[in-house]
C-alpha cells in the first residue's frame, strides 16, 4: 500500500480524512506509548539506534552505512540490527548474503550486511545477545526507535527535510508512529536529511541537537548514451527520481510502487518491454536491486547513495559519545 496524500498535506489543511480516523490514531498512540513503557534488556555493549517517528524512507539505512564504515575504521567490530521487514527467517538470524535472500531477510538487511555483520528479528535483545556473542563490541540499529526489547544508550530520530513530520498526526490518521513531541523528548539529537525547507531544525525543542546531511546518488554506472526508464519501489519514489534528475539524468518514464515492493514476472516483463520498445536502460536503487531475481537484476543499472554530512566532524562527535563509555574506560 502506498501512504495517502493527505498524510503529507500541513497540518492546518489534513483535511477531513484525518480528521476523521483521529480516535484510531488515539489508540495507536496510546498503545505505542504503553509498548514503550516495558523494560528492555540492557547490553554490555554501547547501542546507537538509526531510526525515526514517520514511516516510510528518511534515510536510517544510509546513516547506519556511514556510521558503522567509521566504527570499522576506529577498529571496532559493529553489529547492525534490523527488523528484517516482510523476511520469514528464525528472530536472531545472522543475514548471508550467499544463501539468503530478500525474502529470507528483507531487502534492508542486504544491504547492511556488506559492511558489517547484520542480524535480523523484531526482538532486538534476541539479536543483540546473538550479536555480542558472534564477537560485537558495539551495536547499531536500523530502525526501532519505538521498540522497548533493547535499551538505547543513545538515539538519533533521522527525518526527511523536504516531509517533515508530515501533517502532525498518528497512524493512520498521518505518518507519525508517536506524536512527535513524544518521540523527540526520548531522543539524544535530530538528523535532518536533505534540505530544511519546513524549518524543522529551527523548531526542534528541548534545546535538541540537530544535525544537517544529504544523500549523494552514486550514477557512475548508468549509461549515459541512451534513454533511460527508473523505476522505484521505497518509501518515497519520488526522491529517487528527483535524485536522478539533479545528476542530469531526465528518464523518459518513472514508475512507482509501493515501500519494499515484491516485483511480479509480469511487472518484469511490463520493464522489460518498455525498455525495448523506447531502447532504453532500466535504472533502479540498491534497495529494489536486492529484491530482483538475478538474472533481471544482471539487465538493471542500480544507483546507489552515499551520506554526506553539512559539517564533517559531526559524525565522529557522534562516535565519542555511542562509544566513549567502552573507549574511555
Amino acid at each position: 500500500m502506498r501512504a495517502p496524500s493527505f498524510w503529507w498535506q500541513a497540518p492546518e489543511h489534513a483535511g477531513l480524512a484525518a480528521r476523521l480516523l483521529s480516535p484510531f490514531a488515539y489508540l495507536y498512540a496510546q498503545g505505542t506509548a504503553r509498548r514503550l513503557r516495558q523494560a528492555g534488556w540492557k547490553a554490555p555493549v554501547p547501542v546507537l539506534c538509526c531510526g525515526n517517528i514517520s514511516v516510510g524512507g528518511t534515510g536510517k539505512t544510509p546513516l547506519v552505512l556511514d556510521l558503522a564504515r567509521r566504527a570499522i575504521a576506529r577498529g571496532r567490530r559493529p553489529a547492525i540490527l534490523s527488523r528484517g521487514h516482510g523476511g520469514r527467517v528464525a528472530a536472531g538470524t545472522r543475514v548471508d548474503p550467499t544463501r539468503h535472500c530478500a525474502a529470507d531477510v528483507g531487502d534492508e538487511p542486504l544491504l547492511l550486511v556488506r559492511i558489517a555483520p547484520c542480524y535480523v528479528g523484531a526482538d532486538r535483545a534476541v539479536t543483540a545477545r546473538m550479536a555480542i556473542r558472534d564477537g560485537a563490541d558495539c551495536l547499531l540499529m536500523d530502525d526501532g526507535f519505538q521498540n522497548p526489547t533493547l535499551q538505547q544508550d543513545m538515539s538519533l530520530v533521522v527525518v526527511d527535510g523536504q516531509t517533515g513530520f508530515g501533517n502532525g498526526r498518528v497512524l493512520p490518521a498521518g505518518p507519525l508512529r508517536e506524536p512527535a513531541m513524544v518521540g523527540l523528548a526520548r531522543a539524544s539529537a535530530l538528523v535532518v536529511i536533505g534540505p530544511d525547507r519546513l524549518g524543522i531544525g529551527a523548531s526542534a525543542p528541548f534545546a535538541l541537537p540537530c544535525l544537517a546531511a544529504t544523500l549523494r546518488e552514486t550514477t557512475d554506472n548508468v549509461p549515459r548514451d541512451m534513454p533511460v526508464i527508473a523505476f522505484a519501489g521505497i518509501g518515497r519514489p519520488a526522491k529517487f527520481f528527483d535524485g536522478l534528475a539533479r545528476c542530469g539524468i531526465e528518464p523518459l518514464r518513472c514508475l512507482a510502487f509501493a515501500d519494499h515492493h515484491v516485483y511480479t514476472a509480469a511487472e518484469r516483463g511490463r520493464l522489460l518491454a518498455l525498455a525495448a520498445k523506447w531502447n532504453a536502460s532500466l535504472v533502479t536503487t540498491e534497495k529494489d536491486a536486492v529484491r530482483l531475481p538475478p538474472p533481471f537484476r544482471a539487465q538493471v543499472h542500480t544507483v546507489g547513495l552515499q551520506l554526506a554530512w553539512a559539517t564533517p566532524a559531526m559524525p565522529e562527535h557522534i562516535l565519542e559519545q555511542w562509544l566513549g563509555r567502552t573507549e574511555n574506560g
